[in-house]
């Protein structure tokens, strides 16, 4: 490891302002760009969303929860809200309604999702089952179905979906969870196969444990065990700590990016090694 990855290595969470220029691209990467982002009020959506913004591109933000949202679009200018659930049809349209006020839309990052219950599958209810199936694949699923026609519109664009590590492997501990997140991951990659030949590429990433709230969520839930839950996760990364937010936008944006032109139908993971 070179010098640069020692000392991220040692540090604790920061957000995009804190990553150098090499990681950030160019100041006019998106310039031009208009792009829709979901779950844009906390955690990962919220750190693409500033790190979109912070290189020219023109958003559109969506989240349930209004207050948050409106301070995130303080931090991207020119940044519009819709405050909404990505699994109501009718929030979406109306989305999909302000998203074309701003001109031809080329980006989506769906970055809405939610963790889901730790009970093994014969225990889940159907209720939770089917809230969480309609956050996390019926979510992204309308942002598709609402974004991409705009895209072929607009002679193509990029799509990055958010999966989990989880999807790629089965949980014993969210195993609902990773159902949901394996179904986003073939998602992805059917619409990828689908749309190249119209100038749309769609890539998904899988991130690991990462310091967010869902994370924290994730432990608490394990109650007196949630400190050793904890430990135990952190012990089987490679790298011996949990990522950032800002390490997974940075994945996020270089797959939006021209730099990741030829880069189409991949499941990203942004895990440390954890997977492998």
């Amino acid at each position: 490891m070179n010098a640069r990855g020692s000392r991220r290595a040692a540090l604790p969470e920061v957000g995009i302002a804190g990553l150098g220029r090499a990681d950030m691209g160019r100041a006019d990467r998106f310039a031009g760009r208009v792009g829709l982002v979901t779950g844009a009020a906390s955690g990962l959506g919220r750190e693409v969303a500033r790190g979109l913004a912070r290189e020219g591109a023109r958003l559109l933000l969506l989240d349930r929860n209004r207050e948050a949202l409106s301070e995130v679009a303080r931090q991207c200018p020119g940044a519009e809200i819709v405050d909404g659930d990505v699994s109501s049809a009718a929030d979406m349209e109306r989305a999909a309604t302000a998203l074309d006020r701003l001109g031809p839309v080329t980006l989506l990052v769906t970055a809405a999702g939610m963790l889901g219950p730790t009970l093994p599958l014969p225990e889940v209810s159907e209720a939770d089952w089917d809230r969480l199936f309609a956050v996390n694949v019926k979510g992204t699923w309308l942002a598709l179905k609402h974004v991409v026609p705009r895209m072929e519109a607009a002679g193509g664009g990029a799509v990055v979906t958010f999966a989990s590590g989880a999807g790629l492997a089965g949980n014993a501990v969210f195993p609902a969870y990773s159902a949901s997140k394996g179904a986003v991951v073939l998602m992805t990659r059917s619409l990828s196969t689908g749309h190249a030949a119209k100038g749309i590429r769609a890539n998904v990433v899988c991130p690991g444990p990462i310091e967010t709230p869902m994370l924290r969520d994730s432990f608490s839930q394990a109650g007196e065990a949630a400190a050793a839950r904890e430990e135990y996760t952190r012990a089987r990364n490679p790298m011996g700590r949990f990522g950032t937010p800002a390490e997974v936008a940075a994945a996020v944006l270089f797959l939006l990016s021209d730099e990741a032109s030829y880069l189409n139908g991949v499941a990203l993971p942004v895990d440390g090694g954890r997977l492998a």
